[in-house]
């Protein structure tokens, strides 16, 4: 399953009752059309993936590496050589706010790029996780698809409520969790473990759970088309509106 926004928005995006969920099938699937619409129509992914990409360098760009997606957080770069020191590495823009699309090296690059990082699209990637308010209270194994909390109904530390929602995706450490289902009396949440390119490892009791805030403008979109799909029977008109033209991806 992925979605950029949440069940529990959408149903609040429907005026349903929060508890409804009668029709909570149809509005998942809804969802993740939604998403995948708006990502293949911007050709941005708005969902952090952890990837090793290969990068083909264009000597005549001197030293400027125009990347083949978004890149959120830089964690190795290395070439034929061996591993790059980030200190002679500049992204473009600055802003760690904000994606890059294109890293400036100095010195020498021997072949190809191989960048490890973070990829996606987002406009303020330094608060795009925030705190559950929960903490792990056991120890997760790594092949274990239930999180047990001490709450999942209550609002989470920037006052949201309630602080787990199914479409959620979770960060435990390295690791990216996706929310498929919630137990609110069993105080329990079902996870698809080593979402985005991460790995499923065990975990230590005590571990901070945070929660993933796509971009505020783009959950809006998501929950458009998903309301546009729900009511059309799955209709999306094959012209492209500006606004997504606008958020597309140039290809350089």
């Amino acid at each position: 399953m992925y979605t950029i926004a949440s069940l529990h928005e959408f149903r609040r995006h429907l005026q349903l009752a929060p508890d409804d969920a009668s029709a909570d099938a149809d509005l998942l699937r809804s969802l993740q059309e939604a998403s995948h619409y708006l990502e293949s129509a911007t050709q941005r992914r708005y969902c952090p993936r952890l990837a090793m990409l290969l990068v083909e360098y264009d000597r005549a760009g001197r030293g400027e590496v125009v990347l083949p997606d978004d890149l959120l957080e830089l964690r190795t770069i290395s070439d034929e050589s061996g591993e790059i020191d980030t200190r002679r590495i500049r992204r473009l823009p600055q802003d760690a706010d904000l994606s890059a699309s294109v890293l400036r090296i100095r010195g020498g690059i021997v072949g190809a790029l191989r960048i490890y990082a973070i990829w996606g699209w987002h406009d303020r990637w330094t608060s795009a996780w925030r705190g559950s308010g929960e903490k792990l209270t056991n120890k997760l194994n790594a092949d274990e698809k239930t999180l047990k909390v001490a709450s999942a109904a209550s609002s989470d530390a920037s006052g949201a409520s309630p602080r787990f929602q199914v479409g959620q995706l979770l960060r435990i450490a390295g690791e990216y969790l996706r929310i498929i289902e919630i137990d609110s009396a069993g105080k329990q949440l079902t996870v698809l473990r080593g979402s985005h390119g991460t790995a499923a490892n065990a975990h230590s009791s005590g571990l901070d759970i945070d929660i993933y805030a796509p971009p505020a403008a783009i959950v809006d979109l998501c929950l458009r088309y998903a309301d546009l799909l729900l009511r059309s029977g799955g209709f999306v008109d094959d012209k492209t509106p500006e606004l997504l033209l606008r958020l597309r991806r140039a290809r350089l």
